[in-house]
């Protein structure tokens, strides 16, 4: 999650959104088409809203901000944005504490959700209880992610990342595994460790230069992302250090760097990149909006190889909210326009225009959701097979320095595993020091 922004954002975005355009229904009927020809000017009307994100966010792309007006024609919606997330953050949190500069609405990413909630909950609305929202109409635990111990639910869910695992259809018959996508997710269901069976399977007979897995790393991730607690409890205390999941997470990991089953790259880097291209590995946990990503890296040749399957466990990685700051003028107008942008209806435009995942399950009927399937994966039912995904992730505490913590154990720890051969006993005390220096534990 702590990857998933900034450019990396307008990348993914364009990509998925072309591919699922291609391979969903139409569009849905009425307002929201209105993204369609010449935008709304929005000039002269009597109230203007601003909102601000980080990345392209994909709600001015979609044509969310037309549509809004076309049905309020008293409302104006500007938007803005920063580049980079851990840019857009700081100067956030910056302006929440003075009370002054904050857009009227306002993008948090996933990753920063917790400490928003815990430090700056009493600058924030209430949205839980705004006109037009459906608490039922989202994911039960992305609708924990944004509420507080006192109830108040402060974000509302745009997006959210449920995890399949990508994987190659010619390296697997190549090393005598199967390649139709239930299959294969029949072959390591409900266990990671099957994972790695069906790993060391392939090394058997794998093609010459090919690794199982792109990075011990990115397993540690994927399996750390299904579990029902991870770095934090329920209070909000550090827990990363003496919570098995993690620690389990990391010894499986471990297994697939010592036997040699990763191409040993740490992700998003041009070295990683290279390796989609060259077909340097055969399989990655893959988060809904990693598609574009694998599909711009492995390129035309890639195309009708890769497929999707659904992951052992379900998990999640990344996402956002869209918050309302107490200091704005026109608080009531904003709620709704969140509570409107965040609803099943423009979500499910937003998939098919963006591919951001839903995060409002009551989407995931709508036939943009429903119907959708991507024609560079072997028209995989990427709608269905992230949606169940999507319902079976577990509701986990999110902490403030959940981003932080998971950055640490993967490059500081685990990739140093993977690359350079030291000992994973050592390797997570170095990660352990480093994030208690990180936090001034």
């Amino acid at each position: 999650m702590w990857r998933r922004s900034g450019t990396f954002r307008l990348a993914v975005g364009l990509l998925v959104g072309t591919a699922l355009a291609a391979g969903c229904a139409t569009d849905p009927p009425g307002p929201a088409r209105a993204g369609v020809g010449q935008p709304v000017s929005g000039e002269g009307r009597r109230i203007t809203l601003t909102v601000r994100v980080f990345g392209t966010f994909g709600l001015q792309e979609a044509g969310l901000y037309d549509a809004y007006m076309r049905l309020h024609p008293d409302v104006a919606v500007r938007q803005t944005s920063l580049a980079r997330n851990d840019v857009y953050y700081p100067q956030l949190l910056t302006h929440l504490t003075a009370g002054s500069g904050l857009a009227d609405v306002q993008a948090v990413e996933v990753g920063n959700i917790a400490e928003v909630v815990a430090t700056q909950g009493g600058r924030l609305e209430e949205l839980g209880t705004a006109p037009g929202v459906d608490r039922a109409a989202f994911l039960p635990w992305k609708w924990a992610q944004a509420t507080g111990p006192d109830g108040r639910t402060l974000g509302l869910g745009t997006d959210i990342g449920p995890q399949a695992v990508c994987y190659r259809k010619d390296h697997f018959a190549r090393a005598g595994l199967p390649t139709g996508r239930a299959e294969v997710g029949r072959m390591w269901a409900g266990d990671w460790g099957k994972y790695l069976a069906a790993g060391r399977r392939f090394a058997a007979r794998a093609p010459e230069g090919v690794a199982f897995t792109d990075s011990a790393s990115g397993v540690m991730a994927a399996v750390t992302a299904g579990a029902a607690l991870r770095f934090y409890d329920g209070r909000g205390r550090l827990v990363v250090a003496d919570n098995p999941a993690v620690r389990e997470a990391w010894d499986l990991a471990a297994v697939f760097a010592r036997e040699g089953l990763t191409a040993r790259l740490q992700q998003f880097t041009p070295d990683w990149d290279q390796a989609f291209a060259r077909g340097a590995f055969a399989t990655v946990a893959c988060p809904a909006w990693m598609l574009g990503y694998i599909q711009d890296k492995a390129g035309p040749a890639g195309r009708g190889r890769w497929d999707v399957a659904a992951a052992p466990r379900p998990g999640s990685w990344g996402g956002s909210f869209l918050v309302v700051p107490s200091a704005g003028k026109h608080r009531k107008e904003a709620a709704r326009l969140a509570a409107w942008l965040t609803a099943p209806a423009q979500q499910a435009r937003l998939f098919a225009r963006r591919g951001s995942f839903p995060s409002a399950s009551a989407a995931y009927a709508l036939p943009e959701v429903a119907g959708a399937r991507h024609p560079y994966f072997g028209d995989a039912p990427v709608g269905a097979i992230f949606a169940a995904a999507a319902r079976g992730v577990p509701r986990a505490p999110v902490g403030p320095k959940d981003a932080l913590v998971a950055q640490i154990l993967a490059d500081t720890g685990m990739l140093q595993v993977d690359q350079t051969g030291r000992s994973p006993a050592s390797a997570w005390d170095a990660a352990l020091r480093a994030i208690d220096n990180a936090l001034d534990r």
